[in-house]
């Protein structure tokens, strides 16, 4: 995969939230869900799968792989994991756990109010995209690697992604605009179009244009919200018929 090594951190005097949280011990994307310092056997091979998953993929990487990043015996995983799946599964649940404190601390870290976190949702990926050791979304990948029809690991990454939604659910209505399902869905659109262009471009230029998206739907949903009932009742039967004029045959 290709990176930029080129494109350094911006430096600046001003607050740093994301570093702020980070020194306070937030669990970040990159720690597999356990605590700094873990020293038990199990601990370990849960940091070494997420390292080893991460960055070369979960059929790509075997048990004796993980054993050996870990420097544990395999009776220590089948014992407390019960096999490579189990592992696997167990490493999804920490990782998603430990990246949604990360991503919602490090947000609510951010000044303004509701709105205004709505588009920082992108500042805080951006520092993600950033990292050396970013490779793109846990779930997405594990989706990607595996069997469409395996239903396990399909559940792990849509309860994640409910997850994240409902956070943004939770931004778009305390923010009063128009239609908040809409609005999270979209965002949730652009969340994951970002998390996966920056992981086939090596660039965290993704974040920028999904953030310059998401303001403009933010202004657009806010305006709408600040409407007369009237005026949003004369907008919905023209938009049907621009989007009927535009269907082809039409």
């Amino acid at each position: 995969m290709l990176r930029n090594p080129a494109r350094p951190h911006a430096s600046s005097a001003r607050r740093d939230p994301v570093r702020e949280a980070e020194k306070a011990g937030i669990a970040t994307e990159h720690a597999g869900g356990v605590p700094a310092g873990a020293e038990s056997p199990a601990d370990k091979i849960l940091v070494a799968a997420m390292r080893l998953f991460c960055r070369e993929g979960i059929h790509a990487t075997g048990v004796d792989r993980i054993l050996a990043e870990a420097g544990t015996a395999k009776a220590t995983l089948y014992k407390r994991f019960g096999s490579k799946d189990g592992l696997v599964h167990e490493v999804l649940r920490r990782h998603g756990d430990a990246w949604r404190t990360w991503f919602n601390e490090t947000l609510d870290a951010y000044p303004g109010g509701p709105a205004e976190r709505l588009v920082a949702i992108f500042d805080v990926l951006q520092r993600w995209f950033d990292g050396d050791d970013y490779f793109g979304c846990a779930f997405i990948n594990a989706v990607a690697e595996h069997d469409k029809a395996d239903e396990a690991i399909r559940a792990l990454a849509l309860n994640h992604k409910r997850q994240v939604l409902d956070r943004v659910r939770e931004l778009a209505e305390a923010a009063g605009v128009a239609a908040p399902d809409a609005l999270t869905h979209q965002i949730g659109l652009l969340m994951d179009g970002a998390i996966i262009a920056a992981l086939v471009t090596g660039s965290s230029e993704p974040a920028t244009t999904a953030r310059a998206a998401t303001q403009a739907l933010v202004k657009i949903a806010l305006e709408t919200a600040g409407e007369a009932p009237d005026a949003q009742a004369r907008r919905a039967p023209a938009a049907a018929v621009r989007q009927r004029a535009e269907r082809p045959g039409s």
